[in-house]
């Protein structure tokens, strides 16, 4: 099992369901494969530092979290398969 920390950015227009749903998307997609997430940081709405999607605001949420080695890629698929996510970033942690 490898600690990895994932930092994503939702579409600011979402209501506050959908952006709880997409959340516990992410957080289910890593409990089922046997991993856990070890923190959850929500960050709110910050301003972008270029237009993505024609958009100029994100919400961010940073999560930490416990997985097997494959599990990221899972979770890139899902993430590029929604609409509602517009980046992401996942790296391994050396602890």
């Amino acid at each position: 099992m490898n600690k990895y920390e994932l930092l994503y950015i939702l579409s600011a227009n979402l209501d506050d369901e959908a952006k709880e749903a997409a959340i516990q998307k992410v957080s289910s997609i890593i409990t089922e494969a046997g991993g856990s997430v070890d923190k959850l940081d929500k960050w709110g709405i910050r301003k972008l530092a270029y237009p993505i999607k024609f958009k100029n605001e994100g919400y961010y949420v940073l999560m930490n979290f416990t997985a097997p080695a494959e599990l990221p890629l899972e979770i890139t698929r899902q993430i590029n398969i929604s609409d509602d996510f517009l980046r992401h970033i996942i790296v391994r942690l050396n602890k």
